[in-house]
């Protein structure tokens, strides 16, 4: 049995999307961060960076507490056995994009999205880098989405790494610049083909509450 501690965010539906995919049994506790509930005691003995989400596996030793999303998708699919290759060349571009999702897309989203709406001070510059940056990395999955259905040779923990983070990315961008997302030609028709399994479904509705 495996506990899923998180919140409705991107890097929160990764996690429940891997654990979806994976067969596992885990139950779900809701973390909300909106009320400072990732920075519990009691939380920040699971994940000391107080952030969502993090799992604990109750089948190892007393409990082995897994955070940050990348590492949690690694560790579901091997714990599993699924989507993720055990080896060769197929693993290497997998985690090429998650590492590239960690550290590259979801932050600068994630910041666009932070000065854009959030800040109670609206800073041109920074809501234009964040802005760019975020435009140049779809572009980016875009054109490496060409021809392909999905990332690599066979849908994987690098698709489900980025979905969460363009569904939110493509929602938002078109509440402000509606004539943007059809710029990316083969971006919309993976989001269709990733959004429509029923474990991707599943997963981005946790926590229901």
């Amino acid at each position: 049995m495996i506990d899923l501690y998180t919140w409705g965010t991107p890097n929160g539906q990764k996690a429940s999307i891997m654990l979806e995919e994976s067969g596992l049994s885990y139950t779900v506790h809701p973390i909300n961060i909106t009320k400072g509930e990732q920075r519990t005691p009691e939380y920040l003995q699971i994940n000391p960076n107080g952030k969502i989400p993090a799992i604990v596996d109750r089948e190892v030793g007393d409990g082995l507490a897994v955070f940050e999303s990348g590492a949690i998708l690694i560790y579901v699919a091997e714990k599993s056995g699924r989507l993720l290759a055990p080896s060769g060349p197929e693993r290497a571009q997998t985690l090429c994009w998650v590492f590239w999702q960690v550290g590259g897309l979801g932050p600068m989203i994630g910041q666009w999205g932070h000065f854009a709406r959030a800040a109670s001070e609206k800073i041109p510059y920074a809501i234009n880098r964040y802005f760019e940056e975020s435009l140049r990395l779809l572009g980016v999955l875009d054109k490496h989405l060409e021809g392909r259905e999905y990332l690599t040779a066979h849908y994987s923990i690098a698709d489900i790494a980025n979905y969460p983070w363009v569904a939110g990315g493509f929602k938002f961008i078109g509440s402000q610049h509606p004539e943007i997302p059809s710029r990316f030609c083969n971006l919309q028709p993976w989001l269709d083909r990733v959004g429509q399994r029923p474990t991707v479904i599943a997963g981005m509705s946790i926590p229901n509450v």
